[in-house]
């Protein structure tokens, strides 16, 4: 089942973004068999801004388990999280 998640930052948040990154890179290194595509959002001037990643769950139970224990979610640097089911046709 296949997922797409779009996470935005809350205010003023690329500082603390840019300080848990490399923790939120470990986790999807270690759950890179889910992930389908990711990366960063990001505003008219190019900065980030949020977070797109489509992934690959058995069900939504096992996606939800990865946001309770995702770095940004932990950290507070997600303010808004959008979750929808996706058929993905083409990787």
């Amino acid at each position: 089942m296949q997922f797409i998640i779009k996470a935005y930052d809350g205010e003023g948040m690329l500082s603390k973004r840019m300080e848990v990154r490399p923790r939120h890179l470990e986790g999807i290194e270690r759950i890179r068999e889910h992930v389908i595509c990711a990366g960063g959002l990001l505003d008219d001037e190019g900065r980030m801004k949020g977070s797109v990643l489509i992934m690959d769950f058995e069900n939504r139970e096992q996606l939800d388990e990865y946001l309770a224990n995702e770095p940004y979610v932990q950290e507070h640097v997600w303010a808004k999280t959008e979750v929808e089911r996706m058929n993905v046709v083409i990787r």
